[in-house]
């Protein structure tokens, strides 16, 4: 299979921030935790409990957040 990468910059982008503490703003809202792996469409954020899967289209903004003490 192989696969095309809709955005190339935000892809890269993500990929400098892999296991580390982030926020996304989606088109359906916010998410905020530490972003486990980045795939060409999507993407797996870690909120603790949970682990949400957002596809790249989907995403509007993204930030490296601070670390969050009961998140280590």
């Amino acid at each position: 299979m192989e696969w095309t990468l809709s955005d190339p910059y935000v892809y890269h982008s993500l990929m400098d921030l892999e296991n580390e503490m982030v926020g996304v703003q989606t088109v359906r809202g916010t998410l905020r935790g530490r972003l486990k792996s980045v795939y060409p469409d999507h993407i797996m954020v870690d909120m603790g409990d949970r682990e949400f899967f957002v596809r790249v289209q989907q995403i509007i903004w993204f930030f490296q957040a601070e670390e969050d003490k009961d998140h280590k």
